[in-house]
């Protein structure tokens, strides 16, 4: 809790800024230049126009609000217009700031240059994390990864500068990381493309994740669409102590609400517990958020975020909250859709896993999961770090249970790695020694990047298969992810119980109740861990890892080489002809379930992501065909052959003929990559014809200048044989208007017609008729 005279500083705050600026009727403490970031110059907090937009949403709505809302409301492209319904509406919304990792960066940037723009119109940084792998310890692996990747690493440095994009080199750090220790601010919206972008809910900022083709949207100036989330509300009492840590707070709350309850929804902190936590333990807890499915997650802003700010050289900021900070919390008296409590004083350390993050067993009763469900009980690897739990306070709490083992004589029973989230915690843990610790302890550390946690690992102490048990303070776990290997059993749990466990090498050890042998096989019981929430003597920067974009950027090349394989600068697509298109094959009439994993297949396929001609050939080759059960395996309507799905298109295009694909129910759900819009428009497709679509997915081929239509009688599906020519009247196009399709049986008989629907607004139909959402951008630019 503050203490009372921080209590009183707190609310005299805004009053002396107000003081100090001479307040007039037209000057409040909002009418300041607060730069968002040490990083940048000319960019500005909001917060003035923040307050305007939230008060005309206010003067509508007229009832208390929940933190959630104030941020997405404050940021409406439309405040008088906008149709506001939790759950129901899909919002327009302005964010203040982007930022992408360089495997999702390739795409998101190709794509932008196609606009021929020339600088981007919303805030955007680039950070290396995703391509450097594990292997032997962390120089040694960063210079690898940046052999490897160069040609990827040269296209992001040099189109960043081009662009007016701030880019982190290889080294610097995860995402994450990088955006709370220098980005994240309170009250601000934030969009990232990875899916643990709401770490910096830490902050107070509603930081989301998306996919490629909304970041593009957002660094082109078009509003960004979400629908309006539900705000399920978590209320914390009580105070944190001994082995519990901010981690257990959310593997308490993944048990409770499973990996599908947080979908559609924000999950919001809040309550007199909320001060007791740190900064980035406040950060910990949102990122790891993404594995119930939420939005996001978020917490007020409070003194501990104020002291962060402080402590990363951006007291202005914090003051600047402070003067906003009524708007910068709930409003009292909000409504969540759902509210869960949670005694932070009775709450109990977790392990969660394996194999799902929302599998949750506290630590007094983990040793009998164990053998009940007979989980390899010895365990071979502890890992901490990741964008989880790498901070100052994660480490140094490792740290200091390291070293209780080490006065006793013992190290590290099973192997054990460290992933600093960033150079700074790096430098900073080097400085303060709690590296040396950790390493004496028997630790390897590894590059400041994703590493093992997303899967780069080239891990060799198993073989493929064998059954065995890692222990992990990351926040996935999903089967293979960590090592590719099936059998792995992965569990995720805080910095503090890894190093725990990795000291008794077994999963039968609770460090509250149970002893160790010393060297001299003396029993003894390890310390609570302790670490301070910041660094004392704050923190070193470390290495200069930034690339700022420089004053003059015409000059500048973006460097792709003609010959990448893993590479290639995209042409704009082809505006519409203005007419109907006839005699069209059907390239697949897919049945049952085509998720964009189907469309646009992952794993081995990644490497091409920036290079769309080589990815297009996995387009559509997990999707079932309707004609013979078989995936990949398709009739060419031209010279009768069976061939693969990508090639039977790519001869087609070759002979200048547009195809459509026919699919089943919620066509396009998973993950929302880009991949799976763009490769059928790049392969000749003109319409994806469906009983019903993954609104995403749809959004995304109407981006690239395709057409989704649906049966507007879902049963028309069986209608259609899979050798069937068909013509489709796209002259019909109207918002709100069906579309004819002409069915030309290939068994004789009758042409028939089918009625399909759409949900094209006016300013989708532009995309269409002149290609792409971009091409339109770069038209209403002049270019």
């Amino acid at each position: 809790m503050l203490s009372a005279s921080a209590r009183t500083a707190a609310r005299q705050m805004p009053r002396t800024l107000g003081r100090r600026t001479f307040a007039t009727p037209s000057s409040t403490p909002l009418d300041q230049k607060v730069e968002m970031t040490n990083w940048e110059k000319g960019h500005y907090i909001p917060y003035a126009k923040m307050n305007e937009t939230l008060n005309i949403v206010r003067k509508r709505l007229n009832k208390p609000l929940t933190y959630a809302e104030k941020i997405l409301y404050s940021h409406l492209d439309d405040p008088h217009g906008q149709d506001i319904e939790r759950g129901k509406s899909y919002l327009k919304l302005r964010p203040d700031r982007v930022a992408c990792q360089d495997a999702t960066a390739q795409m998101a940037i190709l794509q932008f240059m196609s606009a021929g723009m020339p600088s981007v119109a919303t805030p955007t940084t680039v950070h290396c994390d995703h391509l450097i792998e594990a292997q032997i310890g962390g120089e040694k692996d960063l210079q690898r990864a940046k052999d490897i990747n160069k040609e990827v690493y040269d296209f992001l440095s040099s189109s960043c500068a081009k662009y007016n994009i701030g880019f982190w080199r290889p080294g610097s750090g995860i995402i994450h990381q990088i955006i709370l220790e220098n980005y994240a601010f309170p009250g601000a919206l934030l969009i990232g493309t990875d899916s643990h972008t709401p770490n910096a809910g830490g902050l107070g900022m509603a930081a989301i994740g998306v996919g490629g083709a909304d970041a593009v949207d957002v660094m082109a100036n078009l509003p960004w669409e979400l629908k309006a989330p539900k705000v399920i509300g978590v209320k914390l009492t009580g105070q944190l102590s001994g082995w519990t840590s901010p981690k257990d707070i959310i593997l308490k709350v993944a048990g409770i609400l499973t990996v599908k309850g947080g979908t559609g929804a924000i999950v919001e902190y809040h309550g007199p517990g909320v001060n007791g936590l740190s900064c980035t333990g406040m950060g910990t807890i949102c990122n790891m958020g993404a594995e119930i499915g939420a939005t996001t997650s978020l917490f007020p802003f409070n003194d501990r975020m104020y002291d962060y700010l402080a402590a990363t050289n951006r007291t202005a900021i914090g003051d600047y909250a402070r003067s906003f900070a009524s708007s910068l919390r709930e409003d009292e008296g909000a409504e969540y859709d759902e509210l869960i409590e949670i005694n932070l004083s009775e709450l109990e350390p977790h392990i969660n896993g394996p194999f799902t993050p929302d599998l949750a067993t506290p630590i007094s009763k983990f040793k009998e999961a164990v053998k009940e469900n007979k989980w390899p009980e010895e365990l071979k690897v502890g890992l901490i770090g990741s964008c989880t739990n790498s901070s100052y306070e994660d480490m140094s709490r490792a740290a200091s249970i390291a070293q209780d083992a080490l006065d006793h004589g013992v190290k590290a029973k099973a192997a054990f790695t460290v992933t600093p989230g960033s150079e700074q915690i790096r430098a900073t843990i080097e400085r303060d020694g709690q590296m040396k610790t950790l390493e004496d302890f028997g630790g390897m550390v590894l590059a400041n990047a994703c590493g093992p946690c997303i899967g780069q690992w080239d891990r060799r102490d198993v073989k493929k298969g064998e059954a065995n048990s890692i222990i992990s303070s990351y926040n996935r776990n999903f089967t293979g992810r960590n090592d590719a290997n099936p059998a792995t059993h992965a569990f995720v749990t805080s910095p503090d119980l890894v190093v725990a466990m990795t000291i008794a090498g077994t999963l039968n050890f609770n460090p509250l109740t149970d002893t160790l042998k010393d060297k001299d096989g003396n029993d003894f019981k390890l310390s609570p861990p302790t670490g301070n929430a910041l660094p004392p003597r704050g923190y070193d920067p470390g290495q200069d890892t930034y690339q700022a974009p420089p004053e003059d950027r015409t000059s500048i090349n973006v460097q792709v080489s003609p010959t990448s394989d893993r590479l290639q600068i995209l042409e704009p697509f082809d505006a519409w002809d203005g007419k109907d298109a006839t005699d069209l094959p059907i390239l697949i009439k897919a049945k049952g379930k085509t998720t964009t994993d189907h469309i646009s297949m992952a794993g081995p396929w990644l490497k091409y992501r920036g290079h769309l001609d080589n990815i297009s050939n996995n387009m559509l080759i997990g999707a079932i065909n309707s004609a013979n059960g078989e995936a990949n395996k398709v009739h060419n309507a031209t010279n009768g052959e069976w061939d693969a799905v990508p090639a039977t298109a790519r001869d087609y295009k070759r002979k200048g003929i547009k195809w459509v694909v026919v699919g089943d129910w919620n066509y396009g759900e998973g993950s929302s990559r880009e991949h799976a819009a763009l490769e059928p428009r790049h392969l000749g497709g003109l319409a994806i014809i469906t009983r019903s679509f993954a609104r995403i997915h749809e959004t995304n081929l109407k981006k690239q200048g395709m057409l989704p239509l649906t049966f507007s009688n879902p049963d028309d599906y069986d209608k259609l044989e899979p050798d069937d020519k068909v013509d489709l009247l796209c002259t019909q196009i109207a918002v709100g208007k069906p579309m004819t399709l002409r069915v030309h049986p290939a068994k004789g008989g009758e042409t028939f017609d089918v009625e399909l629907s759409h949900t094209f607004n006016e300013g989708q139909i532009e995309w269409f008729k002149n290609g792409s959402a971009l091409n339109t951008m770069a038209k209403a630019h002049g270019h």
